[in-house]
């Protein structure tokens, strides 16, 4: 890989992108067995030497934020709640200067009970994942009968002022393709943000088939059927989704169309897992490591440096639709949202 040009302040790959949202993975473990991200085992988790620790993610989140740029920094898992360290973590990385916003990709399964102390250290906002509002799906689907813990995580985080609270849905042919119109009311009834998400090949199984996708404009003509939807005209910028307003507004409803409406002309994003490894697109098939300098005695310009030519050699784009697209080898749990 050739080693990007020094441009201070600034994360660019060749094709002039910025990188200024940092996704940063703190575990691989999960409490849910979601059937479209893991086998029902579970999966070989991380041993913990190779898992990096609380002090190290700060570090590397320190040289992204005071050396490359970035803005936005969102944890994700696995299940980042179930990290130890998570609220530390959190207030180490808000006492940054420029502080980046700071937000939470989680399950929501004890999200009640951790998000005051996570307001107070300096969380801004969380996604919560949500497929289904049927106790019973949500048991086929993640494996384990939570619902209510859930739902208790999403109202905790309203209350604890971790706005907008967002709640991302994944839907699927022949399981729960029915409900979006039912979870965008209960998202405006709550006052949370609904996002739903076309399913993307990142399982563990390797089993994604596009046939049993639920497309964009699938999820657009069934919430159509309840709901009516005018494009919001406000400014998309490099975010994932887009959005409409529903009945006129102010509620929003976004559709992240991975595939078929592929946005990686706009990608700001940069990913590290929790083994330390920088992941310059969801779906790339390699990884630069900085864990291996980091502990070698690596000095911050240096991994700087590394950060910097892992990302320009990013691809232009994720290359589902191409024949030869092969699926990251990690699956989603362990590559982090």
């Amino acid at each position: 890989m050739s080693v990007a040009p020094r441009t201070d302040g600034v994360l660019v790959d060749r094709y002039g992108r910025v990188a200024r949202d940092l996704r940063v993975s703190l575990t691989d473990k999960c409490n849910l067995r979601c059937t479209y991200c893991m086998p029902a085992e579970g999966l070989p988790w991380l041993a913990g030497p190779e898992l990096l620790s609380d002090e190290e993610i700060v570090r590397l989140v320190r040289v992204a934020v005071e050396r490359l740029g970035v803005t936005e920094v969102r944890f994700t898992g696995g299940e980042p709640l179930i990290r130890p360290g998570l609220v530390g973590i959190v207030a180490a990385v808000a006492a940054l200067d420029p502080r980046p916003r700071i937000s939470l990709t989680t399950n929501g399964i004890g999200l009640d009970r951790l998000a005051p102390a996570l307001r107070t250290a300096g969380l801004d906002r969380v996604n919560v994942s949500l497929d289904t509002l049927d106790p019973g799906r949500f048991t086929q689907l993640t494996r384990r009968p939570r619902l209510d813990a859930v739902l208790a995580g999403l109202a905790g985080a309203a209350a604890a002022g971790l706005s907008p609270v967002k709640i991302n849905s994944v839907l699927m042919r022949g399981v729960n393709e029915d409900e979006a119109p039912a979870l965008l009311r209960f998202a405006v009834e709550h006052d949370y943000q609904l996002r739903i998400i076309e399913q993307m090949p990142l399982d563990a199984q390797h089993g994604w088939d596009r046939s049993t996708m639920v497309t964009a404009d699938e999820i657009l003509t069934s919430l159509r059927t309840r709901f009516d939807l005018s494009p919001d005209p406000a400014e998309r910028g490099a975010a994932p989704a887009e959005t409409w307003l529903v009945d006129g507004g102010p509620a929003r409803v976004g559709v992240i169309a991975s595939v078929t409406r592929p946005f990686c002309g706009d990608c700001d994003r940069t990913r590290l897992t929790a083994d330390g490894q920088v992941r310059a697109c969801l779906f790339a098939t390699d990884e630069s490591d900085l864990r291996a300098a980091l502990r070698g005695g690596a000095d911050d310009d240096d991994l700087a440096g590394r950060w910097r030519t892992a990302m320009w050699g990013k691809r232009a784009g994720h290359g589902i639709d191409d024949p030869t697209f092969l699926q990251p080898t990690r699956p989603m749990s362990a590559i982090g949202g």
